[in-house]
């Protein structure tokens, strides 16, 4: 980070980049992070990409960055920013990220700790053998070009239409698990074929499927709305959009570069490549994206029905009478056209949430019914070593575009963990937590292993403090299948 970028202290949870610290800036950058989060960012390149995403055309209030944040490409990993198309903005791909629409979702169960201590050895062996993960994973669930086309319009509907799930679980997905106005033909040749054998696949680096147990309430109003109690087994679904997503945002990032001259954009990293919002580039990517989106909902839709089936078994139990209900999902790695107040104007703007989780606070419109009087839940996931939280949007989530934080965030890069972790140091460490681990491979562990990351309770600590996210509970986790 450059010696003469200053930060200034606004209050205990929040940082100011003036925008004069680059000629170019167009707005401020906002850092929400404590003195000791702000030692562990300052170690990479974060803080720069965060000025850099001020440049952007159309940007509004401040480039945002959460407690969680790290480097990533264009875009900060941890980033919010948003655009007023009225006024030229734009859409970049690097403010969404490659894994387009990776996200989370956590179930409750009706089943306690006593219930399932004798049984999790089995129960992790069978989601490991049952749920396909890894690097180029494929599932059981082939579909034809047309059944993929339908996927990537209708999302979690298409799933729950061929018996994969049941209303109520789109009634507690981000836009009822499919976002309106995809269209199939902005996805490349190339893209579909990634995407066409991977439905129902949980992928592979920082991807898990995590069985946790509630070991801390904070919010009695939000638990008992929510059926929580202490010592209730819940579970953890964070996949995304795989190759299919990840081919979109490949092919839009390198065919915006070339909007950069057309529309005369002044960005500091050609990885911020972008156009206006309203511009074809524009709409086509918008198009694409939610494709991919709807494709990730779907995915996750899919990997629930699996997890669910696999419980049915272990426990000779319909999963119904084990209460394996949805509580939520989020999407981590999107952009939405979105309405915010801005200095009391009510306006139409494109939010680029990168490695940040939607938060929207009770009484929005948005909102389903059932948490229309605690706000929408939040789910941070830590790393596999320590907690990870359920919040629900606060007061304050409006000065972020109602965007929170999305986990613990990178604090070694997967390299720097493969070089100074040991393997069997790390799963013994684990084993005497009780933390039962199933990967494809131990590099995976490694990569994924707590000392890679930034200490989730402090992150969320900050979110709490600052308004934008309350704490409702908290997990620690039993059992984790990884990628």
């Amino acid at each position: 980070m450059s010696d003469s970028l200053r930060l200034e202290k606004i209050d205990d949870f929040r940082w100011r980049i003036p925008a004069g610290y680059k000629p170019g800036m167009r707005v401020p950058g906002i850092i929400y992070a404590d003195e000791r989060l702000l030692r562990d960012i300052r170690e990479d390149k974060a803080l720069e990409q965060v000025a850099n995403v001020a440049f952007l055309p159309g940007i509004v209030n401040a480039s945002f960055a959460m407690p969680d944040i790290h480097w990533g490409y264009g875009f900060p990993i941890g980033g919010v920013a948003a655009t007023d198309p009225e006024k030229g903005g734009v859409i970049s791909p690097a403010g969404v990220g490659f894994d387009i629409n990776c996200g989370v979702r956590m179930l409750r169960t009706d089943l306690a700790y006593d219930d399932i201590k004798d049984k999790l050895n089995n129960l992790v062996d069978a989601l490991f053998s049952g749920i396909p993960s890894g690097v180029g994973s494929k599932g059981d669930i082939r579909v034809s070009i047309k059944e993929e086309e339908e996927i990537l319009v209708k999302g979690s509907r298409w799933a729950v239409e061929k018996g994969f799930g049941i209303q109520d679980d789109l009634d507690c997905t981000e836009e009822n698990g499919a976002m309106q106005g995809a269209d199939p033909g902005a996805v490349s040749d190339r893209a579909y074929q990634r995407g066409r054998a991977q439905s129902g696949t949980l992928g592979s680096g920082n991807h898990f499927l995590e069985i946790q147990v509630i070991d801390q309430l904070y919010d009695a109003k939000a638990c008992n709305a929510l059926d929580l109690n202490l010592g209730q087994i819940t579970l953890m679904i964070h996949s995304g959009s795989r190759g299919l997503g990840y081919q979109i945002c490949e092919d839009y990032t390198r065919s915006m570069v070339q909007c950069l001259n057309k529309y005369d954009i002044k960005i500091p990293d050609r990885q911020l490549a972008c156009a206006p919002v309203d511009s074809s580039e524009g709409m086509a990517y918008l198009s694409a994206m939610k494709c991919a989106a709807n494709y990730a909902w779907a995915n996750r839709q899919c990997l629930m029905h699996l997890t669910r089936n696999i419980f049915e078994r272990v426990f000779n139990s319909s999963w119904q009478k084990l209460g394996m209900s949805l509580i939520y999902d989020v999407a981590h790695n999107i952009a939405k056209i979105e309405r915010n107040m801005v200095s009391g104007e009510n306006r139409v703007l494109c939010v680029h949430r990168k490695g940040a989780t939607r938060a929207i606070p009770a009484g929005h419109p948005d909102l389903p019914q059932k948490y229309m009087k605690i706000g929408q839940p939040v789910i941070i996931p830590g790393d596999m070593g320590r907690n990870s939280y359920l919040l629900a949007a606060d007061k304050n989530a409006g000065e972020t575009f109602f965007s929170c934080c999305h986990g613990a965030g990178r604090l070694k890069s997967r390299s720097a963990a493969l070089h100074t972790i040991n393997a069997d140091t790390l799963l013994k460490e684990l084993e005497s937590q009780g933390i039962i681990i199933k990967a494809s491979g131990r590099s995976t562990i490694v990569e994924e292993a707590p000392e890679a990351y930034k200490n989730v309770n402090d992150v969320v600590r900050v979110v709490h403090n600052a308004g934008i996210a309350r704490r409702v509970c908290r997990m620690r986790p039993l059992g984790v299948i990884k990628g």
